[in-house]
């Protein structure tokens, strides 16, 4: 590996305090670029604008990567040159002159509620596994989560009398979430049963897999898409998904963008307002099935 991208994706670990998935993303992004450069005998530290319109141009026509993917790559190089001024390698950063492409505004699909309490009946509470598996369910919905948080949840991070848990979110930023009556009554079934009977290894995480092995974001994934199976709700599901119902039904039942914001843990608030495009459509719904002088 290059002596150069190997120091900066130490920097972006030690750092920076990026996540292991950012950082295998940027190396393997950085090393498509290299691979590039070396079919056009382009020396990386003497790259031009011009060398820059022409990539993009490679990426775009002949890789057919979406705007999202070369938007990647364009973070990935732009911090990557950045690093390289930093260590006096080179003077300029050209990468700061390229905008990133236009994304096309995908809205965040949620459930309804009805479809919820379908999938929430799948798992079956008398198994060990059930118990965990309703519980996965139970808290990326109830605290909006990422996976990877989810995953990384110890039990000491759990206060259950003020129905709260410290999550360790991106940037190695700490907030709290909180879940309801029907996470807790959950959550202590799962802590005094069904977890007792798979921790065979003492681990002091929250989730643990069959074998007593702290359970794997792609772990969750594979259980989440046989529950849905199992249902007449005929929806893709992800984690991520539940993390756009939690924000999503708590936007249309009136909470303030900003208490969602908090709760996401979004550095900006750009990143939420999505959401509001989501219940702005559920207020047009509401209106004219409501008002009557909005019906004919």
């Amino acid at each position: 590996m290059n002596t150069e991208l190997y120091a900066f994706l130490e920097y972006l670990e030690y750092q920076r305090h990026y996540s292991k998935y950012t950082i295998d993303n940027y190396e393997k992004d950085i090393l498509d670029y290299f691979s590039y450069l070396e079919k056009e005998n382009i020396n990386y530290l003497e790259i031009e604008y011009s060398d820059i319109r022409f990539y993009l141009g490679y990426l775009k026509e002949e890789k057919k990567e979406k705007a999202t993917t070369i938007n990647r790559h364009l973070s990935a190089l732009r911090g990557f040159y950045q690093y390289l001024v930093k260590e006096k390698k080179i003077k300029n950063n050209c990468f700061l002159l390229v905008k990133g492409l236009k994304k096309p505004q995908n809205l965040p699909r949620f459930f309804e509620y009805n479809e919820l309490e379908t999938l929430f009946d799948v798992p079956d509470l008398k198994t060990a596994l059930g118990q965990r598996n309703r519980l996965i369910l139970e808290l990326l919905y109830a605290t909006g989560c990422r996976v990877g948080e989810l995953v990384n949840i110890k039990v000491s991070d759990i206060f259950i009398k003020e129905q709260k848990i410290l999550i360790l979110g991106k940037g190695n930023k700490e907030r709290y979430v909180y879940f309801g009556e029907y996470a807790l009554k959950i959550l202590e079934l799962y802590l005094k049963d069904g977890r007792e009977k798979i921790n065979l290894y003492k681990s002091p995480y929250l989730f643990l897999n069959q074998h007593g092995r702290k359970i794997t974001t792609e772990g969750v994934r594979y259980i989440l898409d046989k529950l849905i199976e199992q249902t007449s709700v005929h929806k893709h599901i992800s984690p991520h998904m539940l993390r756009h119902t939690f924000a999503t039904h708590l936007l249309n039942e009136g909470c303030d963008l900003l208490s969602v914001q908090q709760l996401l843990g979004h550095e900006s608030l750009r990143s939420t307002q999505i959401y509001t495009h989501v219940t702005m459509d559920r207020l047009k719904e509401v209106y004219y099935a409501s008002f009557p002088r909005a019906k004919k």
